[in-house]
């Protein structure tokens, strides 16, 4: 490094208890209106920092680190996914990478399992029809959903989130299925008695639910294809709290309101923040701003390992959370 404190650009703002900590030990610039840069400002950023905090919001893409000056040797990323970061040119510029993996399970988890309960039992719709005022009482017909008890949940992409959804579903009765890379230990499998699919087609054609639970990453882009969203039943609900670009949300969509696929529950969309507007309009659809990640203890949580990571590469020494070849 440069200098003794280095020149940290953080493009949005964090919480308090982290930018003051950040504050205390680099020279810091920080973001104070919160707003998402464009890539201009990420330019300039680059340009002038020794170490970038960036978020998903953020391309950091071929183009913007074309300009980053020979003292950036570090991007300390502010989140779990790196599908924001062009690594293959951030390695050739000799820049290391890092994330913060593992803070956002349980609160991530948690959300899957809520939009698990909220689409088949219409959450959303009977909050919607108390705040019109319409609600006329209880009527034996009235807001039928379906229970969740015994039905079957297909979850894509076993590692720390989706073995944590697995943990909480068997407490609502449902019986775990999974496709993985791997496949899991014997002991793990047995813990949430999940039964193994070494086919993906085959998996998502026998669920009652399907929730994605896997890293965007090349070889995941609209892993739930067209295709593969066909071979749903009619019936089947499906649940993202990952990234939106592993389902052909168009597809999806034309099926949502085709009424061949019975639900879903979305916290990512493929091109966000835009959002289809046809989603907007469906009744069988509960749609989140990204939250899934969104509570105080896992934001503090992620700063703390942003600190860390930047600490020890100030120090000289390899920072813990460094993506490597093996996570893309």
């Amino acid at each position: 490094m440069a200098r003794k404190r280095p020149l940290v650009i953080v493009t949005r703002k964090l919480p308090e208890a982290i930018e003051a900590r950040l504050k205390e030990l680099f020279d810091v610039r920080l973001n104070e209106d919160d707003h998402p840069m464009g890539q201009d400002e990420l330019v300039a950023a680059v340009k002038a920092a020794h170490v970038l905090v960036p978020t998903v919001t953020d391309r950091i893409d071929s183009k913007v680190l074309a300009f980053a000056n020979p003292e950036l040797r570090l991007i300390a990323s502010f989140g779990t996914g790196v599908d924001h970061i062009d690594l293959a040119t951030a390695r050739q510029r000799g820049i290391t990478v890092t994330n913060t993996p593992g803070v956002l399970t349980e609160d991530t988890a948690d959300m899957t399992m809520a939009l698990i309960l909220a689409v088949p039992r219409r959450l959303a719709e009977g909050e919607r029809l108390m705040r019109s005022g319409k609600w006329g009482g209880w009527s034996p017909t009235s807001m039928l959903g379906h229970r969740i008890w015994g039905k079957r949940l297909g979850i894509v992409g076993m590692g720390r989130i989706g073995l944590a959804v697995a943990r909480r579903a068997r407490g609502f009765g449902l019986a775990i299925h999974y496709h993985n890379r791997r496949r899991l230990p014997e002991d793990v499998e047995a813990e949430v008695e999940a039964t193994y699919w070494d086919s993906l087609d085959q998996m998502l054609a026998r669920m009652d639910i399907i929730s994605v639970n896997c890293p965007h990453t090349p070889a995941t882009f609209h892993l739930l294809s067209a295709r593969r969203l066909e071979l749903l039943k009619p019936h089947c609900y499906v649940v993202n709290t990952s990234r939106g670009e592993v389902i052909d949300e168009a597809s999806l969509t034309r099926k949502l309101m085709a009424k061949e696929i019975a639900g879903a529950g979305l916290d990512v969309f493929e091109h966000e923040p835009a959002v289809n507007p046809k989603l907007l309009k469906l009744d069988n659809v509960v749609l989140l701003p990204h939250m899934g990640s969104a509570t105080i203890e896992g934001r503090i949580d992620m700063g703390e390992k942003v600190i860390i990571n930047i600490k020890t590469f100030a120090d000289g020494h390899k920072p813990p959370d460094r993506v490597i070849d093996t996570m893309l």
